[in-house]
């Protein structure tokens, strides 16, 4: 029995060490933590309890037979955060390079298959070298059955990636088929080739971090959602964010308690919107006014900043934000913003996450590299979504609502639940001075006929009237009641019951 222990002790020992003193030195020198420090940062503290911690490779290839370490380069289990069970897996590069092996990836499946059964969320902290080369195809094996887990979980338990260090080839996958992915400034990157394979085949000299780093990823292609400064801020944020989420799609939003009242008016709301109907003015000011204590976890900011896509609380309770950003692109919806917003409005919809639209939208992006590059597909990604959605959503006009963008912003045709718009609200088919000379082109050359009629269009058109007259608008509310509507709208609708017609998936324009 002692001698068991003795065996056991030194085990545990072996798996704690990672690949040494030496390694894990490296690893702080590139400024990154180990995969153990990564954990006990992430949850609750004394709350990680570790499975697989003897798991051990299988191949006998290349020499590989002499060269074992417990825990074969990932760290596996479950713990809490804030009191809340997650799933997680921290690959440990260290260790074989943080390779994926078959028993690695073993590993892994095991804790994303409990995680599904009982209703948790996964996090992947992600910093691994990519298939283990001497396992050939049994590492890539690994890799499809992680990736098959990764669809069954889709839309049953909130999966988060944050990438930690190199993903490179198969890897990148995985996180791509996550719900968030979250990466570090100047010590993480994704590709599917390396600089070298792209200097090869198309004679481009890129470095690996122009051609995926975090700030490439978060602000250009779209990939990540969010890059930070290094590990502990990527850690903590993490943490806050996972707050904001549901366990699971058989839960409801967590709801935390608030002293700020659903009661409280925001006068400065009031004159947010200039006279001046083509002056830009900050959509995320009132996003911050209204929700709870001001506090918005932006997603992908740095990406189609034209539109603003977030969690926030309204009572306690966790609703998503979407928002036109009239500060970029005059908020118009473009290839890039569609694709954003729609993913998000989907999230939230599998999480029965309420939907909150703030609309100040002209109208779709105009141009060839829009139409080219297939904004008209990519547009419809989000009036499928919104039309798809049965969570409770709830849309404010402030001002600009013109033609097929109006339809898309969770309009009332898309069952929008409660449709508010602001006094400043133009809900039309076009701006005016577009629609006048269109209707009027025989008077173009007359520029005080062609103000008239402008201004004629703008009296009878640009307002909220015609919509209202309609019952398109529930209501005309002043800026100061947002807070206050929004609040009572979403109490009415918490007990809201829509299902779509059975079927086995729908068909989104990919």
């Amino acid at each position: 029995m002692q001698e068991i222990i003795r065996q056991l002790d030194e085990k545990r020992a072996r798996a704690r060490a990672g690949g040494g003193d030496k390694r894990i030195a490296g690893q702080h020198a590139k400024g990154k933590l180990s995969a153990r420090e990564r954990i006990e940062l992430l949850l609750d503290p004394d709350s990680f309890e570790e499975w697989d911690m003897f798991v051990e490779h299988r191949c006998t290839d290349f020499g590989m037979g002499e060269q074992t370490i417990p825990g074969d380069g990932v760290v596996t289990g479950y713990g809490t955060i804030n009191g809340r069970l997650v799933f997680v897996f921290s690959q440990d590069f260290t260790v074989f390079g943080g390779s994926l092996s078959e028993a690695h990836a073993e590993k892994i499946c095991k804790i994303m298959d409990h995680a599904i059964k009982v209703g948790a969320p996964v996090i992947g902290l992600n910093d691994s070298g990519g298939a283990r080369i001497q396992e050939g195809v049994a590492s890539l094996a690994g890799y499809a059955e992680v990736f098959q887990r990764n669809v069954m979980a889709s839309g049953v338990v909130p999966q988060i990636s944050c990438i930690m260090g190199p993903c490179a080839g198969g890897a990148v996958y995985s996180p791509a088929m996550t719900d968030f992915i979250f990466m570090v400034k100047d010590s993480s990157y994704m590709f599917v080739t390396g600089p070298e394979v792209v200097k090869t085949v198309t004679h481009e000299s890129v470095t690996a971090e122009e051609l995926g780093g975090a700030v490439t990823h978060s602000s250009k292609s779209g990939v990540a959602d969010l890059a930070f400064e290094n590990d502990v801020e990527a850690l903590l944020q993490l943490r806050r964010f996972v707050d904001f989420l549901p366990s699971s799609n058989r839960e409801k939003p967590p709801v935390r308690p608030t002293s700020d009242s659903a009661d409280r008016m925001e006068m400065s709301l009031d004159t947010l919107i200039p006279d001046n109907p083509n002056k830009p003015y900050d959509m995320k000011e009132l996003i911050l006014k209204v929700v709870d204590e001001g506090d918005f976890f932006e997603i992908a900011p740095s990406f189609a900043a034209n539109i603003i896509t977030g969690f926030a609380r309204m009572e306690g309770s966790t609703v998503g934000i979407v928002a036109n950003q009239p500060m970029v692109l005059a908020g118009c919806l473009d290839i890039d913003s569609s694709r954003k917003a729609a993913r998000f409005v989907r999230f939230c919809d599998a999480f029965n996450i309420p939907i909150i639209t703030f609309v100040d939208v002209p109208g779709f992006l105009p141009g060839t590299a829009q139409e080219y590059g297939g904004i008209i597909k990519h547009g419809a990604k989000l009036l499928f979504a919104y039309a798809e959605c049965t969570v409770p959503k709830v849309t404010v006009i402030t001002r600009k609502a013109y033609g097929g963008a109006y339809d898309v912003m969770s309009s009332k045709h898309l069952r929008g639940d409660v449709n508010f718009a602001w006094p400043t609200a133009e809900i039309a088919v076009m701006g005016p001075k577009g629609a006048v000379e269109i209707i009027f082109r025989q008077d173009i050359g007359n520029a005080e006929k062609i103000a008239a009629r402008t201004e004629e269009y703008r009296q009878k058109f640009a307002n909220p009237f015609v919509a209202g007259h309609r019952g398109f608008i529930d209501d005309v509310i002043m800026p100061h009641a947002t807070r206050k509507r929004i609040c009572r709208s979403l109490v009415m609708l918490r007990d809201k019951e829509l299902e779509n017609p059975w079927r086995k998936h729908g068909n989104i324009p990919l």
